[in-house]
């Protein structure tokens, strides 16, 4: 027969291992929230970058219509 009384030090270790979840979960939640606000911080970079790109091209596709000009000159 089990008997269903629990020792102080079974008390105890449990306690002690609630604890530690509630401290891993905090410092994960943490970490997460972290990692959100760099990758919102990255989205509004690769959103500038892609702006920058096209506009490179819009000179880029300038230069060779000059150029063009300039060798039929």
């Amino acid at each position: 027969m089990i008997e269903k009384k629990f020792s102080a030090a079974v008390l105890l270790a449990l306690a002690v291992q609630t604890g530690g979840v509630l401290v891993w979960a905090g410092a994960a939640a943490q970490r997460i929230s972290a990692l959100e606000d760099r990758v919102e911080a990255q989205a509004s970079a690769a959103e500038r970058l892609a702006r920058l790109e096209t506009g490179l091209l819009a000179v880029q596709a300038q230069l060779e219509r000059i150029e063009n000009k300039v060798e039929n000159l």
